[in-house]
């Protein structure tokens, strides 16, 4: 709900501006959150998205809010544009159209002043009608909590152990393109030396693409192979189950949530 923010057909508003008058809830796993516009996402669904959030996870990003908006795009941006600054400011639309859905990005990360609602705050505003369907919008968020958490907290020393061991056997395929394209720069050195840069770039990506699937896991059903968006081989299942157990014995599900992996049969 926003008290106080204009939401004539049509207008956008600015982020910054928007977000103090919107009304926070605080999921029971502490994580705080607040939809705002024709979004087409219940407020049982969203409930439900967040909580699939394990505590353990939710108590890192206590400096942090999540905006479920129909469409967040940068102030000045033009259709097409592929590069966006930190310094462009974010406009939310409270309405989809078409024209603007050509404008818009999955997120955007905003600072939000202290208000008399709450402190200062980073507000991660998602465009809930640029991603078509329950499964997009669960990953996006998800992937959104994994890189937000990695950035805070780092990466557990038992994943860079299972994940590299990974790489350097030379197993199939990896979770996205940003984890595979580092991963092969970071083993491909022609004198055998690890470039550790790209080392610790496939290591960021694998871990949160390693939470977000975990998450999605807990919270919708779906297919492993729906999670390939671009021409790369996806992580061999077996590898991937071991990535997932790992997160689930790091991050226990919260009440109401089970951790599940089905193998699918070969006919």
């Amino acid at each position: 709900m926003a008290d106080g923010a204009r939401t004539t057909t049509g207008s956008l508003l600015q982020a910054s501006e928007l977000a103090p008058n919107l009304v926070l809830k605080r999921a029971p796993n502490g994580l705080r959150y607040a939809s705002f516009g024709d979004t087409k996402v219940t407020d049982q669904e969203l409930d439900r998205l967040v909580q699939a959030v394990p505590i353990v996870i939710a108590a890192a990003l206590t400096g942090r809010a999540f905006y479920f908006v129909p469409l967040a795009l940068p102030e000045g941006s033009t259709p097409g544009e592929a590069h966006r600054t930190p310094s462009d400011r974010t406009l939310v639309s409270p309405i989809f159209t078409s024209e603007l859905s050509d404008e818009a990005i999955c997120h955007r990360n905003v600072a939000v002043p202290a208000s008399s609602s709450g402190p200062a705050h980073e507000g991660v505003f998602i465009s809930a009608r640029l991603l078509r369907d329950s499964f997009a919008l669960a990953f996006e968020f998800f992937i959104n909590v994994g890189h937000a958490f990695s950035g805070d907290v780092g990466i557990p020393e038992a994943f860079v152990a299972l994940a590299w061991s990974q790489a350097i056997a030379d197993i199939r395929g990896e979770t996205s393109q940003d984890a595979w394209e580092s991963r092969n720069q970071a083993v491909a050195s022609a004198k055998g030396a690890v470039d550790e840069k790209a080392k610790s770039d496939f290591l960021d990506s694998a871990f949160a693409d390693a939470i977000a699937i975990y998450l999605l896991s807990l919270a919708v059903d779906f297919d492993y192979s729906e999670l390939r968006e671009r021409e790369y081989p996806l992580l061999a299942p077996s590898a991937l189950a071991d990535r997932l157990r790992l997160m689930a014995r790091l991050f226990p599900p919260n009440p109401g949530y089970e951790f599940s992996i089905r193998y699918r049969r070969r006919a």
